[in-house]
């Protein structure tokens, strides 16, 4: 990152949306490595060939350098440099769709102005897995759900029962409740307790927990059984609208395709 007394930002930065301002300008918003969530006004985008030329595409990783200016409104987007278009993503609709979903929950719940590289290397990353096809759509967008909540702070309970503390190892039982308000598991002992129920079997809890832990170059490498995508996506599209307090208009998008 460089930053000088003209208050000028160079940074990595992805794309989350953009909006069209006015006959010629683009307002994009921005995740980058160094500022974190960015608004820029992007002055005659749309009939520039030159300066922005095919890059201020969606989820397009850019090095990008703004200006801003104290009393002048939204900083100015001045240069735009590709760095990885993920054009893959922008080609298929399912795609489009979980990447669509990632950078909404960036920018509805990341503050204007902070940075947050591990944030900021987890959307990378995902990103690419889902350009190259490393990973199943469904398994990519599990791995960003669980290391997101576990970045916003409300990483689920997937260790122990969340009334009586018994560890998920000692539980002999194969399937537990997840108790959504409490959020975390809860054993059969405690499940008249529990509210807002999502059943997961022993495995899924297994792999949930494996893929929220260690790098991420390992975690990706896991291989999901059909029953334990099933159930982690409908446990985390359950989980991270109710702890967020907001359904994302992405996520409705999602499951319809979906059906």
């Amino acid at each position: 990152m460089t930053e000088d007394s003209s208050r000028q930002l160079t940074t990595p930065a992805i794309l989350l949306r953009r909006v069209e301002y006015g006959d010629f300008d683009l307002i994009c918003t921005f995740f980058s490595l160094h500022k974190g969530k960015l608004s820029l006004i992007a002055k005659s985008a749309k009939k520039s060939i030159k300066r922005f030329a095919g890059v201020l595409e969606p989820f397009s990783a850019l090095q990008i350098v703004c200006l801003s200016e104290r009393g002048k409104g939204l900083p100015v987007l001045q240069e735009a440099t590709l760095l990885e278009a993920f054009s893959n993503i922008r080609m298929d609709i399912h795609k489009t769709a979980y990447a669509g979903y990632m950078a909404e929950l960036i920018n509805e719940w990341m503050e204007e102005g902070t940075a947050h590289p591990r944030l900021y290397r987890l959307f990378q990353f995902v990103l690419d897995a889902l350009d190259t096809g490393a990973m199943p759509m469904e398994a990519v967008s599990i791995l960003f759900q669980m290391r997101f909540m576990d970045l916003s702070g409300f990483k689920p309970n997937l260790d122990h029962c969340s009334f009586c503390n018994a560890g998920t190892g000692t539980v002999q039982q194969n399937r537990m409740l997840f108790d959504l308000k409490k959020g975390g598991l809860v054993c059969d002992k405690c499940s008249d307790m529990a509210s807002g129920r999502i059943a997961l079997s022993r495995g899924t809890i297994k792999e949930l927990l494996w893929l929220s832990q260690g790098d991420l170059s390992k975690a990706a490498r896991i291989r999901f059984s059909p029953l334990a995508l099933k159930e982690g996506l409908a446990f985390l599209e359950a989980f991270v609208p109710f702890h967020l307090g907001k359904e994302p208009r992405s996520l409705k998008f999602i499951q319809q395709i979906r059906r």
